[in-house]
């Protein structure tokens, strides 16, 4: 599962672009119980969330034209001029080009060869989230593309990912991980076919989750309840896409839109695993 002691191409920040953050933050901490920290007035209203003093991810007026709010995975690079060259030749396409970040870092946004939509950092004084794989924040990360195989093609020329893969009702899923160390204790999160099954993590067949047939990143957050946390979220606004199942030998997940339309998951992991 995630962690914070980060490698290339482990998931290192996470940030919800929304047209509304201050209704954005109300809804998530409703749901979550984050705080919302403004990053300052040079920040153009970028914040973060946080738990306990520790930052689980970030939040931002829309930037791009005719952009919709959703939730930007990022993944971590030592040198992110040689990714952004790696995403050109692989296919990708540049949507922001590398740039420092107040010093904290250097940023660069791409879209894979698919239609997904992620973006890398390249640490500063800010290394990365401060919280991972504990309740309310993220746990994993969940790729769903037309074609899986090609896709972790490009990401691998880009971080060196492994991959496992796993035979669930109907579909393969496949198990990333970064490059280094032993692959099971360096997974963080998978890939699925867009159609067929997405939606469930580590093999899960909830079909709503491919809402949209739409490639996409999608962030899963431990909770300790899915059905209390559905619940709220949709006392606050949000709208249910998959209700909460159980997944055998995954835990209990659920899919979910926030009041924007920004989509992301729930998962309590089976304790045996």
């Amino acid at each position: 599962m995630l962690g914070t002691d980060f490698r290339t191409g482990s998931p290192n920040w996470l940030d919800l672009g929304s047209p509304d953050t201050a209704a954005a933050a109300a809804f998530y901490g409703a749901v979550f119980g984050w705080e919302f920290a403004s990053a300052g007035p040079e920040a153009g209203g970028y914040g973060f969330f946080r738990q306990d003093g520790k930052t689980v991810a970030a939040l931002g007026p829309l930037t791009e034209e005719g952009a919709r709010s959703a939730w930007m995975q990022h993944f971590m690079t030592p040198d992110i001029q040689a990714t952004t060259e790696a995403v050109r030749a692989g296919g990708g396409t540049v949507r922001m080009e590398p740039t420092d970040v107040m010093g904290e870092g250097w940023l660069a946004q791409f879209t894979d060869p698919q239609g997904a939509e992620f973006a890398c950092w390249q640490p500063g004084n800010t290394a990365g989230f401060g919280i991972a794989s504990a309740e309310n924040t993220l746990v994993w990360t969940e790729l769903h593309v037309p074609d899986p195989v090609a896709d972790i093609a490009f990401y691998a020329a880009l971080f060196g990912w492994r991959h496992a893969e796993m035979q669930a009702p109907g579909m393969t899923y496949r198990v990333l991980s970064t490059a280094d160390g032993d692959q099971e204790d360096a997974s963080f999160g998978g890939v699925a076919p867009l159609g067929e099954g997405a939606g469930g993590s580590e093999g899960g067949d909830g079909g709503e989750g491919s809402e949209g047939g739409e490639a996409r990143w999608v962030p899963y957050f431990h909770v300790g309840d899915v059905d209390a946390t559905v619940a709220r979220a949709e006392a606050n606004g949000g709208t249910v896409l998959m209700p909460a199942a159980d997944v055998p030998d995954v835990g209990r997940i659920g899919w979910l839109a926030d009041p924007f339309g920004a989509v992301f998951a729930l998962l309590k992991p089976d304790p045996q695993m």
